[in-house]
């Protein structure tokens, strides 16, 4: 099979200023030394829902940042990190993976593209993928299906040096509108017959772009599917210089270079606020 190759990056000064302050990023915080990927979360299942996750990597801290909208309110959403760390090649479904097609993409068809769980984004304790439905710790929609979650975890060797090949998925959809999650919406869930396929079901997902490149698969899927809506923006820090890489549509370059200071390494946060 073909491996998806994306396109040249263009070199910018710094991360937009729309972006640092949705996610209530600072400056000092990237200053600190490690990397960084801004996603862009696009809806799956017709949901609506979209989204921005900053992954902050630093030595093995990972700090996960995601504001999405369009959620269902008041409701929980199973979120995690898919993909590989050995090589293989995954990418964000669409709709053309609904292989039954009954109308809904589950979480079953949607991970011939976008793999297995990684990291279950959990809003406390552990973070593995055995604890991906485990509902009680994802974070809850407010009243206008917004939600916000910030978490540091420790993540391993295999995690750091693949981070880019990782992506984010979110979970849960309200097929008739009724604004919760229930089984006459889409029936029950094949992850799970106790939950509804509405929980279940991903509502978005993200991925790095470019990852992919120079990558050689292992084996397994090399099917793609996602679509340009699924980009991301890489920042490194090398060296006391911090350097933000995104796709300029006008080509404009703009070299930007930025002494960066040392700080501390920060603790893990248990909570779901930004």
């Amino acid at each position: 099979m073909i491996v998806k190759r994306a396109g040249r990056h263009v070199v910018l000064a710094a991360i937009p200023a729309a972006v640092a302050l949705t996610l209530g990023l600072s400056g000092p915080a990237l200053a600190e030394g490690g990397k960084a990927y801004q996603i862009d979360l696009a809806q799956l299942n017709n949901s609506g829902s979209s989204g921005t996750v900053m992954l902050t990597l630093k030595g093995n801290q990972l700090t996960v940042q995601i504001e999405s909208k369009g959620m269902v309110p008041g409701q929980p959403s199973a979120q995690h990190l898919h993909g590989s760390t050995k090589g293989h090649d995954f990418h964000c479904p669409d709709m053309t993976d609904d292989k039954d097609g009954d109308g809904v993409l589950s979480n079953t068809e949607a991970t011939h593209d976008y793999g297995d769980i990684n990291i279950s984004l959990t809003t406390g304790g552990d973070t593995k993928p055995t604890s991906g439905l485990d509902v009680l710790r994802m974070p809850v929609a407010d009243a206008q299906g917004t939600i916000r979650y910030k978490r540091t975890i420790e993540v391993g060797q295999d995690v750091v040096t693949h981070l880019k090949d990782l992506h984010v998925v979110q979970h849960g959809i309200d097929r008739n509108k009724n604004k919760k999650y229930d089984f006459e919406g889409a029936g029950k869930s094949e992850l799970d017959p106790k939950l509804p396929q509405e929980a279940t079901a991903p509502t978005n997902c993200g991925e790095v772009k470019g990852a992919a490149v120079g990558s050689i698969p292992v084996g397994g899927i090399e099917t793609g599917g996602g679509t340009e809506a699924h980009t991301a923006v890489p920042v490194t820090v090398r060296d006391g210089v911090a350097i933000t890489v995104l796709a300029v549509v006008a080509g404009a370059v703009i070299i930007g270079r930025k002494r960066a200071g040392v700080g501390p390494v920060r603790r893990e946060t248990n909570g779901s606020g930004a």
